[in-house]
């Protein structure tokens, strides 16, 4: 089913953060995911239609804020990247938290959503996470 554009919804925007460092958050996930599924930082930057210098530096935040990297890459250019076990772990325990979010907060969601202006349809709905 396509998404309405007019239709209020609500989404989990978790983040990890310290300071001013964002260790991990929705689009750091997308692109772990993009990386894993394209096998490069470029591949997956231009999936994401991002740079691949605003990539690399994602990718360096996260490696630099977790015990160990996420994302490995080659000694060799152009070998490619690819998710580490722990980056594959983190991708999943991320996508699992957003999920639980949605389901543990749907009743809340749902008085909200009640109390903000009717969009032109008329409508609000509450948006499923990513299993």
């Amino acid at each position: 089913m396509a998404r309405r554009q007019d239709a209020w919804e609500a989404r989990p925007r978790w983040r990890l953060s310290r300071g001013e460092t964002i260790a991990l958050g929705p689009g750091k996930a997308d692109l772990l995911e993009a990386i894993d599924r394209a096998g490069s930082i470029s591949a997956g930057a231009r999936a994401m239609r991002m740079s691949y210098r605003r990539a690399w530096l994602l990718v360096d935040t996260m490696n630099r804020s977790f015990l160990r990297p996420l994302v490995a890459t080659s000694k060799w250019r152009g070998e490619g990247a690819w998710l580490t076990p722990e980056g594959k772990r983190v991708v999943r325990l991320y996508r699992r938290l957003e999920t639980r979010s949605v389901t543990i907060g749907r009743t809340a969601v749902a008085e909200l959503l009640k109390l903000l202006r009717a969009t032109r349809a008329g409508s609000a709905r509450l948006r499923s996470a990513r299993g």
